[in-house]
């Protein structure tokens, strides 16, 4: 039964056809999505990337093809050809875009036939994700998936579209270059004709792309590919793509400006949406102290106010200790919402919060003029005066507190402030919140490693009324970076760059680098700098993250066509997986035995 294409020629797409076809001979292919046998008469659904089209067999017109078509079965591949012709009224199908019309097959066949399936080939499945992953190919083929990537390819195609427009020269940087400390971890790469020599796959651009602009390029984009061996979870992969560019001679305005351009083009074109512009901006200062992160969803209130200065010599040491040890006192208020949550919900958010690193999560209850709460005996009159003003408690309100060192009680009110909107459906997750975050500061100090590091990248420039700063008071200098927010989303991060050799050596010098070590891993760097690099800048758009926001999937695992697992694994062609041992011999790698064992396993 089985046939090949021969001198068949598809004529049109399964999803292409329309009334306008009418008495068209046509020639469609795909795959079986349906069968159905009305009283000896064969409906197919037949569908290619397209869509969707009924194909009719009727053993009146012709058996040979009506025979074939009784044994086909959902997933076999088959071509037919036919005339298209308008469905009866009583079955049109105003569902998809070829409800009108149908084709009257006068030839079948059967190009190959498929295993019974692991899982409906439906947008609607309750199906294991590694099993998804495992069986890709088939997930590919939901009509969900199809359109994420159709999505995510319009989204590419704008982009290009729109860079292109504007001067900007599309070049492709290697995935073979040098390990740099940048902030993840490296994937390395052995070099065969250098023995115990690595190359490093790319965290980003980053370095080239300055090198461009030192050539003289101008205008450079690229749809790059980076790779970072960390941790994973639902918006990171250990391979990712972004929309990267850099400009020179530009201000940060010109680099903003750019960037709202081009999304909005790409809402335009991808989702037929008008975004207002120019994006709000907010500095990163406000953005800690009015949410407790730098990505702050600004879709809802619930915004978080510092309460420490009501603290400072209360007799609630759990409150005035975490002053006297450097820390911070913060509350967020959900007004109204007291009758809403139970003691088991607060509960679970005191538990949710201790995950997070909280020694505990206080909370008060109003209930008319009673204060409910644990805490409450432990507060003056004159703190409950001052919180009552500050936060503005009135009947009905429940508020929730964080003591402890600033970084873990804006991690956790930040995220117990997501979860709230989320709880009480204060989120409008139908539109979109674009916001701008500046005024970083330039480093932040490790207590582990006992030194500063970049708050971006190492490149960033310091304000220039900031430079001499950089060698007495570090962390007091802010960086000419930026960061694009959508939904509470990171979408992308850039600055304008350092351009001169000398900055460059004293953010090392703040860094701790020494000479030797800037010169092993940057040595490249400061000689291009020291033969006219221009002011440049510029910033990389996760376009995973983009996608995944378009599409309204709650995974960028949704818009990857092939994604690897939280454990860096790819089901589907079981990577990584162990070579031979000639392959490492030429490679001069030894692997430890056990090691080896357990990447069988």
């Amino acid at each position: 039964m089985l046939d090949f294409l021969g001198d068949w020629k598809r004529s049109d797409h399964c999803g292409s056809l329309r009334a306008a076809d009418l008495e068209r001979l046509v020639t469609v292919m795909g795959w079986v999505q349906s069968k159905r046998d009305h009283g000896g008469v064969i409906f197919i659904d037949l569908r290619d990337r397209e869509g969707i089209v009924q194909i009719v067999l009727n053993p009146e017109h012709e058996k040979a093809a009506w025979e074939i078509a009784e044994q086909i079965k959902d997933e076999w591949v088959i071509a037919v050809k036919g005339k298209v012709r308008n469905r009866p009224e009583e079955t049109l199908n105003p569902n998809i875009d070829t409800g009108e019309i149908e084709v009257f097959a006068d030839e079948v066949r059967v190009l190959n036939t498929s295993k019974v399936l692991p899982f409906l080939i439906e947008n609607e499945i309750n199906v294991d994700e590694l099993l998804r992953l495992k069986y890709r190919f088939l997930d590919l083929r939901r009509p969900v998936m199809k359109e994420n990537l159709l999505l995510r390819h319009g989204v590419v195609t704008a982009a290009r579209s729109f860079l292109n427009t504007e001067g900007f020269i599309e070049i492709e940087t290697p995935f073979l270059t040098k390990s740099t400390p940048e902030g993840a971890r490296d994937f390395l790469v052995p070099s065969r004709l250098s023995p115990g020599a690595f190359y490093a796959l790319p965290q980003s651009p980053q370095l080239l792309k300055q090198t461009l602009m030192i050539s003289g390029f101008d205008r450079y984009y690229q749809i790059a590919k980076c790779f970072r061996d960390e941790d994973l979870r639902a918006d990171r992969q250990p391979e990712f793509t972004q929309i990267d560019f850099e400009m020179s001679f530009v201000s940060e305005d010109d680099v903003i400006e750019t960037v709202e351009g081009m999304l909005s083009t790409i809402f335009k074109k991808a989702r037929g949406l008008d975004i207002p512009v120019p994006f709000p901006r907010m500095s990163y200062e406000e953005a800690m102290l009015r949410y407790g992160t730098d990505s702050p969803d600004t879709r809802f209130g619930l915004e978080l106010e510092d309460i420490s200065e009501a603290f400072m010599k209360s007799e609630f040491k759990v409150f005035s200790g975490a002053i006297k040890r450097g820390g911070i006192i913060k509350a967020l208020n959900a007004k109204g919402k007291a009758p809403e949550l139970s003691r088991k919900e607060i509960d679970d958010l005191t538990e949710y919060a201790q995950s997070l690193g909280a020694k505990g999560l206080a909370w008060i209850r109003v209930q008319g003029a009673e204060w409910q709460s644990p805490i409450t005996k432990f507060l003056s009159e004159s703190e409950t005066k001052s919180m009552k003003a500050t936060l503005n408690m009135e009947d009905g309100d429940i508020v929730f507190f964080a003591a402890d060192e600033p970084a873990v009680v804006n991690s956790v009110l930040s995220s117990i402030r997501l979860r709230l909107g989320k709880r009480f459906g204060m989120i409008d997750t139908g539109g979109f919140e674009f916001l701008w975050v500046v005024d970083f500061p330039l480093l932040e100090f490790d207590s582990t490693e006992h030194r500063y590091t970049s708050i971006h990248h190492p490149f960033t420039s310091p304000k220039e009324e900031h430079i001499d700063l950089l060698e007495t008071e570090p962390l007091k200098v802010l960086s000419r970076a930026y960061d694009v927010i959508i939904n509470g989303v990171e979408i992308g991060g850039g600055s304008i760059r350092i351009h001169r050799s000398d900055i460059q050596q004293k953010m090392f010098k703040a860094l701790g680098l020494d000479e030797e070590e800037v010169t092993e891993k940057f040595g490249f760097l400061l000689t291009a700098l020291d033969y006219g690099a221009p002011p440049h800048g510029g910033i990389a758009l996760g376009l995973d993250r983009l996608v995944t926001l378009l599409a309204g999937s709650p995974s960028i695992r949704d818009v990857i066509a092939f994604p690897k697992t939280q454990k860096g694994s790819c089901p589907y062609t079981e990577a990584p997986s162990a070579v031979e041992l000639s392959q490492l011999l030429e490679l001069s790698i030894k692997v430890d035995k056990k090691e080896e064992k357990k990447e069988s396993a």
